[in-house]
């Protein structure tokens, strides 16, 4: 409750002893109370002298602007209040300064911060009945008023700052005197107007122009000046956006007008036009927060930066602390958000796919070599769901659709496309087989090494007993391929290229498990789902995740695009930003906005990686080593070098890509965020492949930029350790294999027999001949023995069908 003095002559006495503490001497015939004890006044003229002189004068609380990477372009506004400090007083129109002083303070430019003449006019006024109450207090005092309760650190403070008491009154008189010896009285004028209230939540000149007017306080007319500053005295009461609001307003705002006359700040002709003018109120707050995204697809992308701020320890050591930072502290936050490419992902994302549809479209967009993301966008709307009369559709999932839940479509605030709040992300299938070639590469192991790939192989990996995915009657984990057209030798191009499940689980096995999890960690991948967490951080258990490489744990579409964004800036990884500058209201560049980038991967495992990677999207690697595309038109449509893969699960429940070039790195999942275990296939109704808004945003993307090559590896990773096979003609083939093994190749026997010289059932040569990696397969070649010789007719041509002669 505030308190308040109800005596007359108390508060008369307090004034006037203020007033002689201020070095004024006030007539006696003002105040009848005049007869007040000497002893009075000693005593409040001890208690002046002991206030403190030195008020800490801080700007008030600011909004924070989010531009896109053009740092043009407005995305969002966030804040507290809605408040934007202008820094000049010429920047305000002179009707305005005129105004606030005429309803405030119309001896502003004469006192000394302590107008004793306005406290005795106030008394007097206030004390005739139907008047409007005038208040004692200066500009300076009401702007000493505001700082203090600014300033406050506890709300305790900001009672004190604001009840109506003596002690309050002496201590705002005594910093007056203080601000008014340090700043001049424009300064002092222009501080009160950034920091008033004026109500409908406009805190500040700039911002009461824009939501009452839309324009900016310079252009304020006469008419529209005295109406704000007539809202100072009770922004509530006289909001002129309301019925009841609107004629209190300009009541008020006829009295600001005769006031401004009286000081001769407007003449009576101006006075009267002003009073016959009715101003039109705009009433529009300014957005508040990622719901109010300037563009509403750029929502997402908006709530990614609002969480990566909130980790941000630069910002606060506490989340609060990084909130009230945020909103309060007038950042101009240049994002990296590019309007060109989020406007393709945008559209590409809800290309007949409605925000209706169960399976969402997810892509992000990164930039290699600074983790810039570009891009996020999918389709459904950013907004929350009216809980009393909702749009969301029923919950995919049978269990929680039976209990009366509602999906995340079309509206979601989750992070479906970065993770966090249990969104742990999707299962990104083959697109993980990349980590499994970084690993190998790391080990020496060439894009060149050969596998046999079988039908189906059986691993040394242990899954549960006769489970779909175990060998029949065993525990071993046997995976097979999409089609039996994959059996047979395979390097690293042709297997990526054609995604050969039966390569890549072998593979994996001979570089251990626990070190294709490792570059995939290297590379971006984070593990938000704890299963999946625990079994990549504890080695022996990662040593036996033999699906691992087929892309079984749950990724974001921002991980995958940056994670081959590492390898497309040549192994540096940059942790993934959505900012790329951060200034501070007096235009400080905060380096919490710079990359933050350590090379992970070397520069030629990058390379070797990428060159594998140009297979599956329909590129030529450097050495033009390519065998098969699963996603063969994206070269044709991005027009570029470009590199990636494609990936899909079990049952088709999700369907991904990647594509990259130099400068971008996209990303894109199709799911079902909230019932992963889907029925429903996903991306096979698309009739031009896999995902193909990931390519078709990676097109727009690259629309006026450079065509980049990628820069090849050199032939040590390509071919490694290049060895002599040894001859093994028509020698037995157990022979041919002790001794092609004793080489360090991998021996295999040939599935059909070749005619040869030798004799049948012995080694006819090899595949590869001459050369080949250390570790590489060598399949040996079974004779069936030499061709049968040709026969002949009695006219000594060879034998055959009879040939016919034509007829006419």
């Amino acid at each position: 409750m505030r308190k308040r003095d109800h005596s007359m002559l108390t508060n008369a006495a307090s004034l006037l002893i203020c007033g002689l503490l201020a070095g004024v001497v006030v007539a006696a015939a003002a105040f009848p109370a005049v007869a007040l004890s000497g002893l009075a006044a000693k005593a409040g003229s001890e208690t002046f002298d002991a206030l403190p002189t030195e008020l800490a004068v801080g700007p008030g609380p600011q909004m924070s602007r989010l531009l896109a990477a053009d740092g043009k372009t407005p995305l969002a506004t966030m804040y507290d209040e809605n408040r934007r400090d202008i820094n000049k007083i010429d920047d305000v129109a002179p009707a305005m300064r005129k105004a606030i002083i005429a309803a405030e303070d119309h001896d502003f430019y004469q006192h000394n911060g302590v107008d004793l003449n306005g406290v005795a006019r106030a008394f007097v006024n206030n004390s005739q009945e139907g008047s409007y109450q005038q208040g004692a207090s200066t500009l300076t005092m009401q702007y000493v008023r505001l700082a203090i309760a600014y300033s406050a650190t506890h709300p305790a403070d900001v009672v004190a700052a604001t009840e109506d008491t003596n002690a309050r009154k002496l201590r705002e008189m005594r910093y007056a005197v203080q601000i008014e010896n340090e700043f001049s009285k424009d300064e002092i004028l222009l501080r009160y107007l950034n920091i008033a209230s004026f109500g409908n939540g406009a805190y500040g000149i700039y911002a009461a122009s824009q939501v009452y007017f839309a324009k900016s306080p310079s252009k304020l007319t006469i008419s529209e000046a005295a109406l704000l500053a007539g809202l100072v005295k009770a922004p509530s009461t006289l909001d002129p956006t309301t019925r009841s609001g609107y004629p209190q307003a300009l009541a008020r705002r006829d009295y600001v007008l005769d006031n401004m006359l009286e000081i001769s700040a407007i003449t009576a002709d101006e006075a009267e036009k002003a009073k016959a003018s009715q101003p039109k109120i705009v009433g529009k707050r300014a957005p508040n927060g990622c719901v109010d995204t300037n563009t509403k697809e750029w929502g997402f992308f908006c709530d990614y930066f609002y969480r990566w701020w909130m980790t941000q320890e630069a910002f606060g050591s506490t989340t609060y602390d990084r909130e009230r930072r945020l909103k309060s502290g007038g950042f101009t936050i240049i994002t990296t958000m590019e309007p060109q490419v989020q406007k393709a992902a945008d559209q590409a994302a809800r290309r007949n796919l409605s925000a209706n549809s169960k399976a969402a479209r997810m892509l992000a967009v990164v930039e290699p070599g600074t983790g810039r993301v570009r891009a996020l966008a999918t389709n459904r709307n950013y907004k929350l769901d009216d809980p009393n009369n909702p749009a969301n559709k029923p919950h995919s999932d049978p269990k929680q659709r039976k209990n009366g839940r509602l999906g995340n479509y079309p509206n979601t605030v989750n992070p479906l496309l970065s993770g966090g709040d249990g969104i742990s992300g999707y299962q990104a299938g083959s697109t993980f087989k990349i980590f499994t070639i970084v690993a190998a590469l790391e080990k020496g192991i060439p894009l060149s090494h050969t596998i046999n790939a079988e039908r189906q192989f059986r691993s040394e990996y242990i899954v549960g007993e006769n489970g779909s995915a175990a060998c029949k009657n065993t525990h071993f984990y046997c995976p097979t391929n999409a089609s039996d057209s994959m059996v047979g030798v395979h390097n690293m191009w042709s297997a990526f290229g054609r995604s050969v499940n039966t390569y890549f689980v072998p593979l994996q096995q001979q570089v251990g498990a626990e070190n294709v999890v490792e570059a995939a960690q290297k590379l971006g991948i984070t593990f938000r789902d704890q299963q999946d967490f625990n079994r990549a951080e504890d080695k022996d258990r990662a040593h036996q995740w033999g699906p691992f490489t087929l892309g079984v744990s749950q990724t974001t579409p921002l991980d995958l695009a940056n994670s081959y964004a590492t390898l497309a800036a040549e192994g540096l990884y940059c942790e993934p930003i959505p900012v790329q500058e951060i200034r501070d209201p007096e235009g400080n560049k905060l380096d919490i906005a710079d990359p933050r980038c350590e090379q992970r991967i070397s520069t030629e495992v990058a390379r070797a990686a990428v060159d594998a990677a140009r297979c599956p999207v329909g590129d030529r690697s450097s050495t033009s080593r390519c065998a098969g595309a699963t996603a063969r038109n994206v070269r044709g449509v991005v027009d570029a070098p470009v590199a990636g893969k494609s990936g899909t699960t079990d049952k088709d429940k999700t369907a991904s890509l990647v594509a990259m070039t130099k400068q971008y790195s996209v990303a894109g999942i199709m799911a079902d965020p909230d019932w992963p275990q889907t029925t429903q296939r996903m991306g096979h109704n698309e009739p031009k492949g896999i995902n193909p808004p990931v390519y078709e945003t990676l097109r727009d993307a690259m629309k006026g930029k450079p065509r980049i090559d990628f820069t090849p590896p050199g032939d040590k990773l390509r071919y490694g350790d290049q060895r002599r096979i040894p001859n093994v003609k028509c020698i037995s083939v157990e022979k041919a294999k002790s001794r092609i093994s004793g080489a360090g190749f991998v021996a295999v026997v040939g599935r059909n027999q070749v005619e040869s010289n030798c004799p049948a059932g012995t080694a006819a040569g090899t595949s590869p001949d001459g050369r080949t990696a250390k570790g590489s397969v060598v399949t040996i070649k079974v004779s069936s023995g030499p061709a049968p010789e040709p026969t002949t007719t009695p006219e000594g041509r060879p034998g055959g069908r009879p040939t016919e002669r034509p007829t006419d």
